[in-house]
């Protein structure tokens, strides 16, 4: 029995719950707040909320609270990393924007979270720190950590190089349908996709294309 055509257009399951860039701070930093620069949630987690009148903006609330807590987790696991390599705390503070962004130096990591603290279910966070950004990806708890941890930097590595993400005052809500672009492309409905390359270099210059600088 083939499926039908309706089920043939329904996306495939997200294996990327969600995708966050956020503020860091250096470690012993007592001034300013974790903050949440930009998100994207891939397949909302169902609400008993749903049918009430308020559901879809307590909903809304409840995914903006999940986000921070991500952010807020990351920066304290980026934190104790710094800590623990004995890097100073000037690390985290931004660069000149003609500065190569040095990916390859940057604190990364995972950790999972439990049922309900505070996704209903169990999740795992990948995450890296490039100088005074993080970012995040909020896995299913099963997922390629690997291939997931590729793609984190991959993302990061773009974003960096189209939307100049160090140069001051640079706003991600102005350049949002930039980093939509991205994620269309190299995350679909959070799909992780194995990328060669070559794939990566093709896909880079149809958004390039389509989104000059």
């Amino acid at each position: 029995m083939t499926d039908s055509f309706e089920d043939s257009c329904v996306p495939p399951r997200a294996m990327v719950h969600a995708f966050l860039i956020h503020t860091l701070r250096a470690p012993k930093a007592e001034e300013g707040l974790c903050r949440v620069l930009y998100s994207c949630v891939f397949g909302a987690e169902e609400s008993p909320d749903d049918l009430h009148p308020h559901g879809a903006e307590r909903d809304r609330l409840l995914r903006k609270e999940q986000i921070l807590a991500v952010a807020r987790q990351v920066e304290s696991m980026c934190q104790l990393q710094q800590q623990a390599c004995g890097r100073p705390s000037v690390d985290l503070q931004p660069q000149s924007s003609d500065e190569p962004v040095p990916l390859h130096e940057a604190p990364c990591g995972a950790f999972c979270l439990a049922a309900g603290d505070p996704f209903q279910e169990p999740r795992t966070v990948v995450w890296l720190g490039v100088l005074s950004l993080g970012f995040a990806l909020v896995l299913d708890a099963h997922e390629n950590l690997l291939l997931a941890e590729s793609t984190l930097r991959l993302l990061a590595r773009l974003l960096f190089d189209h939307l100049r993400l160090l140069v001051p005052g640079a706003n991600l809500l102005l350049r949002a349908d930039r980093i939509e672009g991205i994620l269309a492309r190299f995350l679909p409905h959070g799909q992780l996709l194995f990328l060669n390359d070559q794939f990566v270099q093709g896909l880079e210059k149809e958004f390039s294309a389509a989104c000059p600088r």
